[in-house]
């Protein structure tokens, strides 16, 4: 009896030691950062792991690429854009649906197939020299979210001429796609960065909740500008997203054109909004509204937004003075450490 009591005991430690052996040897979670070029725009990832997830990271975005980047001529997106005959992916059918939803929350100013006028004035994959009236009243014939629609797995334009770019919600939601990845992996703590549009869930190295600085709206093509007009802070998994007009434009005969192209008008947006910032479950979605914003004005954006509870708004305005003014919705307030 005292024998096996003694070989039991000797068992259950050989196990303990075993299990002790095992859980040693396995890496420690720790911090690691990514960082790159991806869809002509830089990201950064940091990410809390026990093993580095480059490469799985590195295949997403090629994967990626091939679906709704519309600058690279084998992608689905390009494929559509030059009406060969293709079948459409997951990714390419959940970026369509929101952006179609977004048009009609708009009433159209968030559009996928301005693509023809970012072109026109110099902001897509291609572009005219000069730019007249009747340029601009040729191409609206077929720009517009209601002359494309999804049939199944294929894309039904009303014109051949239609074209779409998704680069107003592409960024936001590649975000997405690398959380989802990530989060496959058993990663509960990461922020994603790709081009200024922002996914993050948990708390960083030091404990603390991811923070995200607000660019000051000053033009600066350069994009060395870095001063802060404010932080957010979310301590929860969420997207942040800013659109703003200092930094894509060109001066041309004195005058400035600004990236925001209104479909309604043909015209880069002249309104007074400098900045949208857009607090969303999503990254995708906080882009594409805060796409939106910039097009819209102050007053039709809030409205909307009034509707639409899944999002929050921070902006950046000028008043009939210039002077800068600022304008955050009440559900803002939480993710404003500064203001609490």
């Amino acid at each position: 009896m005292y024998k096996q009591n003694y070989m039991e005991k000797k068992i259950s430690l050989l196990v303990i030691a075993a299990i002790w052996l095992l859980t040693s040897c396995k890496e420690k979670k720790q911090y690691f950062e990514e960082s790159g070029t991806v869809f002509h725009t830089l990201y950064q990832i940091k990410y809390e792991s026990d093993h580095l997830l480059s490469d799985k990271i590195d295949a997403e975005f090629q994967k990626f690429n091939l679906s709704l980047n519309p600058f690279n001529p084998n992608s689905i997106i390009s494929k559509v854009n030059n009406n060969e005959p293709v079948e459409v992916d997951d990714w390419f059918k959940e970026v369509f649906n929101k952006s179609m939803e977004v048009s009609r929350n708009s009433d159209g100013v968030f559009d996928i197939t301005c693509a023809p006028l970012v072109n026109l004035w110099g902001f897509g994959f291609s572009h005219k020299d000069s730019v007249t009236p009747e340029m601009v009243d040729s191409l609206k014939t077929f720009v517009g979210y209601r002359k494309v629609h999804l049939d199944g797995n294929r894309v039904v334009k009303d014109d051949p001429r239609v074209l779409l770019n998704c680069s107003a919600i592409a960024k936001g939601y590649s975000c997405d796609v690398i959380a989802r990845l990530l989060e496959k992996e058993g990663v509960e703590n990461y922020m994603i960065d790709i081009g200024g549009e922002v996914m993050m869930k948990g708390v960083n190295q030091n404990g603390v909740c991811w923070r995200i600085g607000i660019t000051l709206p000053e033009d600066d093509s350069t994009g060395m500008k870095n001063e802060y007009s404010e932080i957010v802070q979310l301590c929860r998994k969420g997207a942040i997203a800013t659109s703003g007009n200092y930094r894509n434009y060109y001066i041309k005969d004195g005058k400035k054109y600004a990236h925001t192209i209104d479909p309604r008008t043909g015209y880069p947006s002249e309104q007074s909004i400098l900045s949208a910032t857009i607090v969303a479950n999503d990254c995708m979605t906080a882009d594409a509204y805060a796409t939106a914003f910039m097009a819209m004005g102050l007053e039709k954006a809030r409205r909307m937004a009034d509707s639409i509870p899944e999002i929050e708004y921070y902006v950046i305005y000028a008043d009939e003075t210039g002077k800068h003014r600022i304008e955050y919705s009440d559900g803002m307030l939480p993710y404003l450490p500064k203001r609490r």
